[in-house]
């Protein structure tokens, strides 16, 4: 079954009330400038090569610092005038070989006939298409979102994911529609061809499905430091396929989405702030009250750690040589270094607080004694006291032992 909403698109027809559109315009006089084969062939390299520096030399126009007010505007300019330079040069090379007749000629010698050829054409004119709308929609998307900070940067790589894929989608459906494809038997072959990729790709099709159940769920994103298993880092990149997070140790760490979502996650910057759990002993002689009331009060000077929530000071369990306190400041925008700052300077004040409150800090001690029980301790490893009979007869006894030897 054909999709007749398409047949237009291959009706040669079309392509004559095209023609008929550009010699209007004047675009055949322009075509006229190119008599030979040789001139049109070197027209399209030429223009081609235009087309090519005009965009790499528009990618270096985004990247220049125009200011904070006018950049959006200049990158949204850039990108439309890129834009405009493809269409035009595709119109160009459309007008000289069309109006020029080579079609016809290509199609007699080669007996494809003139409908292959503008089937052929149409299908390269929109994959390239695609790929530039893709392009200029990630530009575009990109200027949007810095201007919006409303629009994170994980809502930014889910939008440009979105359009890519309709674009790409659309421009398949549409060159299926050119060639006049039978979408009812290509959806069946494409369903048994889905069943077979499925059972040989079970993992890579599993972290596609798992990469978009991430996208929509934002569990983390772009930036947030969380902890996946036994990784922990900062996350750099969210894709279909995988995450990239970056440790702290400067490793770049990539995990497979459907790992992300069967291992335990935490996220510790989604609250915008992190409570801390600092441990300190006090000697069980010391009133715990006074001794969490130092405690607290070292740690809401702090500049590090935030006032509100004001900290807290619990006692958490007794060990073997203290009463354990936990004491528990928090702080804002979490990252490593401001914990570890945070946590450093929190028991510097409490160690300084507590020497000058004359509060004991214990530490575990070993006490070594030995048994009470009667008669003198031996100290040495050689014969007790006895009797001297016992000991003159054991040294006769070695005595006569080692003449029998000799």
């Amino acid at each position: 079954m054909s999709v007749p909403v398409f047949a237009p698109l291959s009706n040669p027809s079309l392509f004559r009330s095209t023609n008929s559109v550009l010699q209007t315009g004047g675009l055949v006089e322009l075509a006229s400038w190119f008599p030979s084969f040789e001139l049109r062939l070197a027209a399209s390299v030429f223009t081609a090569v235009i087309i090519a520096v005009i965009w790499r030399f528009g990618a270096r126009l985004h990247d220049m610092d125009v200011g904070s007010v006018s950049g959006p505007a200049w990158h949204l300019g850039v990108t439309l005038l890129r834009l405009v330079v493809v269409v035009l040069g595709g119109a160009f090379l459309f007008a000289v070989w069309s109006l020029s007749g080579d079609i016809g000629t290509l199609s007699q010698q080669y007996d494809l006939g003139t409908q292959t050829l503008i089937q052929v054409a149409l299908s390269g004119t929109f994959l390239v298409g695609a790929y530039v709308l893709t392009s200029v929609l990630g530009r575009f998307i990109q200027e949007i979102a810095s201007t919006r900070p409303e629009i994170s940067d994980h809502q930014r790589e889910i939008i440009y994911r979105l359009a890519q894929v309709s674009t790409y989608l659309v421009a398949t459906i549409v060159i299926l529609g050119i060639w006049e494809a039978n979408l009812g038997g290509f959806l069946v072959g494409a369903g048994f061809l889905g069943i077979v990729v499925g059972m040989a790709a079970r993992q890579t099709l599993g972290a596609l499905i798992a990469g978009f159940v991430l996208m929509f769920s934002r569990p983390f994103e772009i930036g947030d430091w969380v902890e996946v298993g036994e990784h922990e880092g900062i996350v750099t990149e969210i894709t279909v396929v995988n995450t990239r997070i970056q440790t702290f140790d400067g490793e770049f760490v990539m995990i497979p989405n459907d790992v992300v979502s069967s291992e335990s996650l935490v996220n510790r910057s989604r609250k915008g702030r992190l409570r801390l759990d600092i441990d300190v002993g006090v000697d069980y002689d010391t009133d715990l009250d006074h001794a969490a009331s130092v405690a607290q009060t070292a740690v809401e000077e702090l500049d590090e750690v935030l006032s509100v929530p004001k900290p807290q000071v619990v006692a958490k369990r007794f060990g073997n040589s203290a009463v354990v306190l936990g004491v528990r400041p928090w702080i804002d925008r979490p990252s490593a270094r401001r914990r570890w700052r945070a946590r450093t300077a929190a028991i510097g004040a409490i160690h300084e607080a507590f020497a000058d409150e004359d509060i004991t800090i214990p530490f575990p001690q070993r006490e070594l004694s030995g048994r009470n029980h009667p008669g003198p301790v031996p100290i040495t490893d050689g014969p007790s006291a006895a009797s001297p009979e016992t000991d003159g007869g054991d040294v006769a006894d070695a005595d006569e032992a080692e003449a029998d030897s000799r």
